[in-house]
């Protein structure tokens, strides 16, 4: 009966049952980003995968950012097969089973949107991995979040590569869902950055995490009220003068509309 049940918690906690992280004949190159753009872990915990990059927060069981890079070779219309949501197999703490949605209220909420990896099969099933998502409600998931997803592909096509970091703000009084406890966050982010470190642009959004007909740019926010709200340091790779200026202010005037 012992090993019973020792056998079952190993199984539970330490088994992953598949990964998307190797797929054969798949011949992309990697997607690298520059180290000027990649901030800081407040867990420690970074996993990186082929074409994105997390940290995670066990406490709240997903994300605390998910970064990676967006080009316009990027947005293809490739049509892929929706694989199934799997625990990250390179989380050493083992990310939260899809099964703690079920019946949340939830939508399994992509951090790394899918529709920014279809140029290939392994990136695109790479954003099913749980570490990805995160509990949004779905009129937001499905409304003004995607509008903002759909604004930073057109940003991608008329800027060329593109800087993404994105996640929920994690607190410790979060509610929560599932056998795992899964922190449902009240507020979401999204920073974007395109240049080089000596001729940078950046722009950061924090939302509420509820539907609204408000137009994109009244949520935008200094990357320093978004460090201060999670924090977490953005751009410590940046010389100190640069970040300073970079992050405090709001210039939606460099971006688009």
């Amino acid at each position: 009966m012992v090993i019973v049940i020792v056998a079952i918690w190993a199984f539970q906690n330490f088994y992953t049952p598949d990964t998307y992280s190797v797929v054969s004949g798949d011949t992309t190159v990697a997607t690298s980003i520059p180290r000027h753009f990649m901030p800081g872990s407040t867990t420690g915990a970074v996993t990186r995968h082929r074409h994105f990059t997390l940290s995670y927060s066990e406490p709240h069981e997903q994300a605390e950012w998910v970064a990676y890079l967006l080009k316009k070779e990027h947005l293809t219309y490739d049509d892929r097969k929706r694989p199934y949501f799997i625990e990250d197999p390179k989380v050493r703490s083992k990310s939260a089973d899809w099964r703690n949605y079920k019946g949340s209220g939830y939508d399994r909420g992509h951090l790394c949107p899918a529709g920014d990896r279809r140029f290939s099969e392994q990136a695109y099933n790479e954003t099913f991995y749980t570490s990805n998502i995160s509990p949004q409600d779905r009129d937001f998931n499905a409304g003004v979040w995607n509008r903002l997803e759909q604004q930073v592909r057109r940003w991608a096509k008329k800027e060329g590569a593109l800087f993404v970091v994105t996640g929920g703000v994690l607190t410790n009084d979060l509610d929560d869902i599932g056998s795992e406890d899964v922190a449902v966050p009240n507020y979401y982010y999204k920073i974007i950055a395109s240049g080089t470190s000596k001729d940078m642009k950046v722009l950061g959004f924090l939302m509420k995490g509820e539907e609204s007909s408000k137009p994109l740019r009244e949520f935008a926010v200094t990357v320093d009220e978004i460090e201060k709200r999670t924090g977490i340091d953005f751009f410590q790779e940046l010389p100190d003068k640069v970040e300073t200026v970079l992050e405090s202010k709001v210039k939606t005037s460099e971006w688009k509309f």
